[in-house]
């Protein structure tokens, strides 16, 4: 497989830079922003969606010496279904309030699309583009051409540098830097190891992720193969490597791995899309894995090809956003017809490794600090069994974020109906979200969309759980457990026992959902439950000019003065 592999990657470089054509749909705007409206009632207000038309994968994610975090993704300018792929781009000081930017990349020529990739920032000018400043950005990426007869000819990996920090880039014209004969190959992630470049590129039909070695992201080299491991699907895609630090029960670093992520489409157990990942060793050729487990980001099916934030420090935790959607129904659903916009991100994660009771090595997904768009608290209750209930028809953004953490649970004294559930409803149409954990047994933390009936689909699965394992079995009394949720008209996130499970569940309602309550039943004495409900403010709204309308950032500034603070959660509170 190996020889095979790398005859199909024909590696290639060259020195000199001038500008190469790129070619523009004359629907497509060039130089402005495309402006959208986000007044709809399924449109998220902080889950970041493109202006218009269809979104997919995050692409060449970063975060620059001011702070400013870049995403780039997947777009189709023209449509609300996947095609004519251009590379979107928006801005964010703080991973919540987006500034949509111009399209950051076009095709080179028409019927050649840019697919995913990732970005850096070449401080060093390891590559030769940047003689005079050290905020240079190249991205690297998959260009897959086709023929009129609709056939796939072959994807290639290929840099664009730009010199004024990744708003706009030029294509280098000694493309493909990684070249090939395979119509299956693609999704380059590059990070920075030591003293030179990694990619890692995913043979996707063939199970294969390829790392490749450079010391100028022009010349590359085939180094190794991770090949054949964990859930297979029907292809491998969208491989990102990140190191991350290890931490202890206390959040102490006390070491740092690496984490291998690939995206499986379809054939989830869910069906569909998923994102599995392996924590191991990397010694800049080779990946390792530490154990033989199969882990996934997710225990719901709307999350998918997540990346990983290029800049961040090592003793950081690594920050994410993945695609909010699923390929079984993403060019369908309701958002498109209604509203001309198909698709969102995640909410910002921050991760890190840690070994959990029982499970062993798991990624920890945290909630990046949403404090820039809580608005108001609405409840702070403490409680032992009992209902909190708000009403949050009055908040414009109908988004809400609940906190629930429990105290003093004696696990000899659970039994079989002691619960604790998070319940979202429309008084006027009766549909509900509902969600909640057992305390006992085999302990799922469940969601259940299947009361929602905005959208039929038949792959559109209305109910997911996972089994929680929080208890050691010596029957001691728990420091804690915790639960998150955050609702945003039509996407809700759950963080489950601090991050050691998250889900993501698109839902659309015919009429909006306006009533939330936390519900405990039959917990031992001496349990206690303190509950936090926060309105959330619209990201969206402070841009909107008289008509509802975001046009984006016109100014097309390429630097900024403020500096984004990076926030850890400890012990359910944020700190600086």
């Amino acid at each position: 497989m190996l020889k095979s592999l790398a005859y199909t990657a024909l590696l290639v470089g060259g020195a000199s830079c001038q500008n190469v054509a790129t070619y523009v749909n004359p629907a497509v705007p060039t130089g402005v922003p495309i402006e959208g409206n986000y007044t709809g009632g399924l449109r998220p207000q902080v889950h970041f969606s493109p202006p218009q038309h269809f979104m997919n994968d995050p692409n060449g994610m970063f975060v620059d010496a001011n702070g400013t975090w870049h995403i780039y993704y997947q777009y189709n300018p023209t449509g609300n279904a996947a095609g004519n792929q251009h590379w979107g781009h928006a801005t964010s000081e703080d991973l919540y309030h987006w500034v949509n930017q111009p399209i950051a990349l076009f095709p080179p020529e028409e019927m050649v699309y840019v697919f995913s990739g990732s970005a850096v920032v070449d401080v060093n000018n390891t590559s030769g583009f940047f003689p005079d400043q050290d905020n240079g950005v190249v991205a690297i990426f998959t260009l897959a051409r086709y023929y009129e007869d609709g056939s796939a000819g072959p994807q290639t990996q290929n840099i664009a540098y730009s010199h004024d920090g990744g708003y706009t880039f030029e294509y280098y014209d000694g493309n493909p830097v990684i070249d090939s004969t395979s119509s299956q190959f693609r999704d380059p992630k590059v990070i920075w190891y030591e003293d030179h470049w990694v990619a890692v590129v995913a043979w996707s039909q063939e199970f294969v992720v390829g790392i490749f070695t450079s010391p100028d992201l022009k010349n590359w080299t085939h180094a190794s193969n991770f090949s054949h491991h964990g859930l297979l699907g029907t292809q491998y895609e969208c491989p990102n490597l990140v190191k991350m630090p290890v931490r202890d029960e206390d959040y102490n670093i006390v070491d740092s791995k690496y984490v291998m992520t690939i995206s499986v489409q379809p054939g989830a157990p869910l069906g569909g899309s998923i994102t599995e990942y392996f924590p191991g060793d990397f010694n800049g050729t080779h990946f390792t894995t530490l154990d033989d487990a199969t882990r996934l980001t997710d225990f719901a099916k709307d999350n998918y090809a997540a990346q990983y934030f290029y800049g961040l420090p090592d003793d950081e935790n690594a920050v994410n956003l993945g695609w909010a959607s699923n390929w079984q129904y993403a060019q369908t659903v309701p958002t498109g017809n209604l509203e001309n916009w198909r698709s969102a991100m995640t909410l910002p994660r921050a991760n890190y490794l840690t070994n959990a009771t029982r499970i062993g090595w798991v990624v920890i997904n945290e909630l990046y600090d949403p404090t820039p768009v809580l608005d108001a608290p609405l409840n702070e209750s403490t409680i032992g069994n009992g209902t909190v209930t708000v009403d949050y028809s009055d908040v414009s953004s109908n988004a809400l974020y609940i906190e629930a953490n429990v105290t003093g649970l004696n696990t000899t004294q659970l039994t079989s109906y002691s619960t604790l559930n998070i319940t979202f409803t429309s008084p006027a149409s009766g549909e509900a979200l509902r969600s909640g954990f057992f305390f006992s047994g085999d302990t799922p933390f469940f969601v259940d969309r299947g009361l929602i009936r905005g959208f039929d689909n038949v792959f559109f699965t209305d109910k997911f759980s996972v089994a929680d394992v929080y208890s050691d079995g010596t029957g001691k009394t728990l420091a804690s457990w915790s639960v998150q949720a955050f609702i945003d008209r039509s996407i809700a996130e759950f963080f489950v026992d601090g991050g050691v499970h998250a889900s993501t569940v698109l839902f659309y309602p015919t009429q909006p959902l306006t009533s939330a309550s936390v519900a405990t039943r039959d917990l031992p004495a001496g349990a206690e439950v303190s509950v936090a409900v926060w309105s959330v403010a619209s990201a969206w709204a402070e841009y909107e000019n008289e008509n509802g309308t975001v046009v984006g950032n016109v100014t097309q500034s390429s630097s900024s003065s403020t500096s984004s603070k990076r926030y850890k959660m400890y012990e359910g509170k944020f700190t600086a």
